[in-house]
């Protein structure tokens, strides 16, 4: 059942609109309805539970949207542009995760910005600072923002010359503790190997006769499957679960490496020195990143995000699985870190799945949380 916020005042609204209206660009619309197995196959399947699934018959199953940063990105790309600048502003709609009490159809308003300048890191900072600005002309003042990258993971790995299988099932698994959990305690390696045994039996096959055979044992089971998942996908997905499994897995100084990297957090100066002195000898394959990344702060204080509010933690990811470099949340002491005022970050990856041409960021702010007294 939806849950709908309370609707604001626009004394109340005006305010948080202001910065987007300054920022410019183009305001686009996106459709209310997204394919499902799109949304999965970019957001993740963790994002599964908290989507409203439409179910229409003898077509392909679809869901209300969560956010809009993939329907843009196809209205950019479909557009022909290079480079783009948008604004938008609507309702989306996310389950609250199991327990909480939360609105589950809420008013966002948002900005993306694609290929933009030569200065990824000024782009950056600029989106972030636009988030800011706007969440805190709602009112509050108990903001705070913290930062995360998945590119200092993916680094870190590199940098200590973790295998690529193993190093991909780690960013994979970098967005569900428990997962992750399982991939550095060696559970997750004993799964794919049974998962390997499987799709040993269906190597022989071409893999339109093991997706055919697949079918066929839904068929006899009686199993309907659900999702979006073809039985193509599925044994695609076995055969990468089983070459995952045969190759070689992590070393004990490797996983007490990534764990302690994984538990930095704090003023963002001290953890990228505290991540330069974790990787020892090898920090230098870091340089650049380490580099990148203070660039960007500087660049977030320059455009007025204050310094005493900015938290840096190497573990901070987002729901959405698409995001590749700098995340962010404003979060608000009194709503706790479940409920974020706003958030966006870097998402380079994603507009090449759409034959466009790579680099973007984005931010969204909910207003409902942003006003001051709003508990959204």
């Amino acid at each position: 059942m939806l849950i709908s916020e309370p609707a604001l005042a626009p004394a109340q609204l005006d305010p948080i609109r202001a910065p987007f209206a300054a920022f410019g660009g183009a305001r686009v619309d996106a459709p209310v309805l997204q394919p499902l197995s799109l949304l999965l196959d970019l957001a993740g399947e963790g994002l599964r539970a908290r989507l409203f699934v439409v179910q229409s018959e003898g077509a392909e199953e679809q869901a209300l949207r969560p956010d809009f940063t993939i329907p843009v990105v196809q209205s950019h790309i479909a557009s022909g542009a290079a480079a783009g600048r948008y604004v938008y502003e609507g309702k989306a709609f996310l389950a609250p995760e199991r327990g909480a009490q939360q609105p589950s159809e809420f008013l966002q308003i948002g900005a993306e910005l694609f290929g933009g300048g030569s200065d990824p890191y000024a782009d950056d900072a600029r989106i972030a600072a636009l988030a800011w600005t706007s969440a805190v002309a709602g009112g509050r003042d108990d903001l705070s923002l913290h930062l995360g990258d998945p590119g200092l993971f993916s680094g870190f790995l590199a940098a200590l010359g973790v295998a690529d299988p193993a190093a991909l099932r780690l960013k994979r698994a970098l967005r569900s503790p428990r997962a992750l959990a399982a991939e550095l305690g060696g559970e997750a390696a004993l799964d794919d190997r049974r998962h390997a045994r499987l799709a040993d039996l269906l190597s022989g096959l071409s893999e339109d006769d093991a997706s055919a055979l697949l079918a066929e044992v839904w068929r006899m089971s009686g199993i309907q499957p659900v999702g979006g998942r073809s039985a193509a996908d599925i044994v695609h997905r076995l055969t990468a679960r089983a070459e995952a499994a045969r190759a070689p897995g992590l070393t004990p100084s490797e996983v007490a490496r990534i764990q302690t990297f994984l538990t930095l957090a704090g003023r963002p100066e001290a953890v990228l020195d505290d991540i330069a002195r974790l990787a020892g000898p090898a920090a230098g394959a870091l340089a650049s990143l380490l580099d990148g990344w203070r660039r960007r702060l500087a660049a977030l204080v320059a455009q007025g995000a204050p310094e005493g509010a900015m938290t840096l933690a190497t573990a901070f990811v987002r729901p959405f699985g698409y995001y590749d470099g700098m995340l962010f949340e404003v979060r608000s002491a009194a709503l706790g870190a479940d409920q974020p005022v706003a958030a966006g970050g870097r998402y380079d990856a994603l507009p090449s799945l759409f034959g466009g041409a790579p680099g973007a960021v984005g931010c969204m702010v909910r207003p409902g949380r942003a006003a001051a007294g709003g508990a959204a």
